[in-house]
């Protein structure tokens, strides 16, 4: 490998100085560049190295410049070191990490005192990344470790910055220091940690967030010349640092983290500094052995640094103050990004979270299973949503939909469509107009607001679903022998196009049958069409079910079965889905009757309450449900133009549903002594387990439901 003449000897060293990350003069640059990306060494051989450790031995150290080069005697009169006069002999040059170069530095480490204000590590003036001292930074051996402090930090704020996350983050620094720069590192952090622009109330908390060190059974590999016995080993940080820290204010470590720059251990801020932060039973090797670097983010101080190493390793030079201040710079910048980005997450997060439902609830007459899986763990919003709606009668309403895309925007319009589809479908509107109401209110958030979206209506008692499909996907029957079939939905334009008419289908509901619904996401992806992907689901299904032979596989395994189909190149988009299981109501468990309003009518139906209870031997409710159902019929009746519907359902409970033609829905009052009415909603809602009133396309239903007896359950 060829090299520039200047990039050799005081010239690079001076560059060290000047700036953490200096920039190579462009013929260094070169010949750097032109390695290959095996022989680069990110270690230094005055740092210490591991045998086995990644990458090729290190290169031995070139010759300095000779002593009466011009180039090198100016840069040298110019940090204040003598130079040799010509002839003179040349010194000697220490062998890296040996007991000569821990003899030759002998720089000291110091902070500028300042006064103490109530954010006591807050927003202090930004100050150069340099080491400062009592007295005066030490000398460096720059010919031989110059370049490779350069290539150790370049090394070091790659792997750092390759972290997403706090966690990785401080690994990456501890993983990159240990053993290469020191032989052991303490990172703490604030507790909590500010987001952003806020600015912390109360007093300023450090954690010990992580301790790396160099295991007891290595060390000594890295230079077998170095004495075997230790008088000053590296302690045990994990059990002897203090984990909890707090700065006292005008203290030395709220000065140390104000003036921002690394010190060394036994400078006078850190000797004081060093013992607050770790504790008094921490002990720390002296000399030169110990770099204490405060850790700034964007504002303010966010945490420290530690850098320990051991007695028979060579000591920090004043260079590696710089290489301190570079690796806490980068970890700072890091950790705010992380929280950033860990700020973001929580409200992505916490935005799905609210956007689909908690739980799915159970009607009676049908099972319900659904999943929901984000695009990517770096896209954890989207615009799939899915939804199970009560309606009247026990029936339920079945949504899935998709909107473009997969942002915080994305999910902010579905959640807008979900909640006028809810509100829609409390008014018992017919899944046509129910789209054609989300089409609307999909152009009234913007001209490019586009959704898919199927919505389905099951009704137990017939034992059968109706369905519109607006440019969603169509369902998938799965029956109860193991058939499944792609149901034939027209497939409509999607919501948001404008100006189109959607048609809903009615089919067959067979008890045992299994509908599945779902999002393009699971079908379809940068390897296979939508259709390819529906069949691969149909058939999917159909080898599911053969394992649980006649009767229908259960609908949790079933869902996980189902997502088992994704390969690793089959998740572009987020997927949704919900099944459902219809097992209806029998004939035998429902009794329904029309009844003219006409004075007589409460009594009448009366009469058919009993005989319905009768029938399921359940006497022992026939006083309350005559009661409650001469009041409900009693307020129908009152004010009905058409027939009105009575209508008992046996399942896990009884319930009685009442309808007429008027939309206005009766409130609960209480009624005053010389009130001659008022008192039937009072009754139903002391006598009945639950109760309520829905408005229809068609006038309103009152409920109510009684608990069956024991006998009856």
């Amino acid at each position: 490998m060829t090299e520039h003449p200047n990039s050799h000897g005081g010239q690079r060293t001076a560059q060290v100085r000047q700036s953490a990350v200096p920039a190579p003069e462009p013929g260094r640059a070169r010949a750097v560049a032109d390695e290959p990306e095996g022989t680069r060494r990110a270690e230094s051989p005055a740092l210490g190295r591991l045998p086995g450790h990644d990458g090729p031995e290190p290169a031995p150290p070139r010759p300095a410049r000779e002593p009466g080069a011009p180039a090198a005697a100016p840069r040298a009169r110019a940090r204040g070191e003598a130079h040799p006069e010509p002839g003179a002999p040349r010194p000697a040059v220490p062998r890296p990490g040996g007991p000569e170069a821990a003899r030759g530095a002998a720089a000291q480490g110091g902070t500028d005192r300042g006064t103490a204000v109530p954010d006591i590590i807050g927003d202090g003036p930004e100050r150069p990344a340099s080491g400062g001292g009592d007295g005066g930074a030490g000398k460096g051996h720059a010919g031989t470790t110059g370049g490779e402090r350069l290539r150790f930090v370049g090394a070091a704020t790659r792997r750092i910055a390759r972290g997403i996350d706090l966690d990785e983050i401080v690994l990456g620094l501890c993983r990159a220091t240990v053993p290469t720069f020191a032989d052991a590192i303490l990172v703490y952090l604030r507790d909590p940690l500010p987001v952003g622009d806020e600015r912390p109330v109360g007093p300023v908390v450090l954690r010990l967030r992580r301790t790396d060190q160099l295991p007891e059974h290595v060390r000594g590999l890295e230079d077998p010349d170095a004495p075997q016995d230790r008088a000053e080993p590296v302690p045990d940080l994990a059990g002897g640092a203090a984990e909890r820290c707090e700065v006292r204010i005008g203290g030395p470590l709220a000065e140390v983290l104000r003036g921002v720059r690394p010190v060394f251990g036994d400078s006078s801020a850190a000797r004081a500094a060093l013992p607050e932060l770790l504790g008094d039973e921490q002990d720390v090797p002296d000399r030169h052995r110990t770099i204490l670097a405060p850790l700034r983010g964007r504002r303010r101080v966010i945490g420290a640094a530690v850098f320990i190493r051991r007695a028979d390793r060579a000591a920090f030079e004043g260079d590696d103050l710089l290489v301190a201040a570079q690796l806490a710079t980068h970890t700072a910048l890091g950790v705010d990004k992380a929280v950033l980005y860990g700020r973001e997450v929580y409200i992505a997060d916490e935005l799905q979270r609210t956007m689909l439902p908690d739980s799915l609830p159970q009607p009676t007459g049908v099972r319900l299973a659904s999943r929901y899986l984000p695009a990517a763990e770096t896209a954890r919003v989207g615009g799939d949503w899915y939804d199970a709606i009560p309606l009247p009668g026990n029936r339920v309403a079945l949504v899935v939909g998709d909107v473009m895309g997969h942002s915080m925007t994305s999910a902010a319009i579905m959640g807008q469509l979900r909640t006028t589809a809810q509100t829609l479908a409390g008014l018992d509107l017919p899944p046509a107009e129910v789209l054609h109401h989300l089409d609307e209110q999909a152009q009234r958030l913007g001209s490019d607001r586009m959704a898919t979206c199927l919505y389905a209506v099951y009704d137990p008692v017939a034992h059968r679903i109706v369905i519109a499909n607006a440019g969603h996907p169509p369902p998938i029957l799965l029956h109860r022998g193991g058939r499944a079939e792609v149901l034939r939905v027209p497939p409509g334009a999607p919501i948001g196009v404008g100006g189109v008419d959607f048609e809903a289908v009615e089919l067959d509901a067979p008890a045992g049958a299994t509908l599945l619904l779902y999002t393009d996401g699971l079908v379809e992806s940068r390897i296979r069409d939508v259709w390819t992907g529906i069949e691969q689901l149909r058939e999917r299904l159909i080898d599911t079910a053969r394992l649980t032979g006649p009767n229908p596989p259960p609908l949790e395994p079933l869902c996980d079965e189902v997502l088992g189909m994704l390969g690793p190149g089959d998740r572009d988009d987020d997927i949704a889905l919900l099944a459902a299981r219809f097992e209806g109501i029998a004939p035998s468990d429902v009794a329904y009757w029309f009844l003219d309003p006409r004075p007589q009518t409460a009594g009448q139906a009366r009469r058919l309450a009993r005989r319905a209870l009768t029938r399921w031997g359940l006497e022992e409710l026939t006083d309350s449900v005559e009661l409650l159902v001469s009041e409900v019929v009693t307020n129908a009746v009152r004010y009905a133009e058409r027939p009105v519907t009575l209508r008992l359902l046996r399942t896990d409970v009884l319930r009685c549903e009442v309808g007429d033609d008027v939309p206005q829905l009766p409130r609960l009052r209480q009624a005053r002594p010389s009130d001659e009415g008022g008192r039937g909603l009072y009754l139903v809602n002391r006598l009945a387990r639950r109760w309520g009133a829905t408005r229809l396309s068609t006038g309103k239903v009152v409920w109510f439901e009684l608990a069956l007896p024991g006998h009856a359950r």
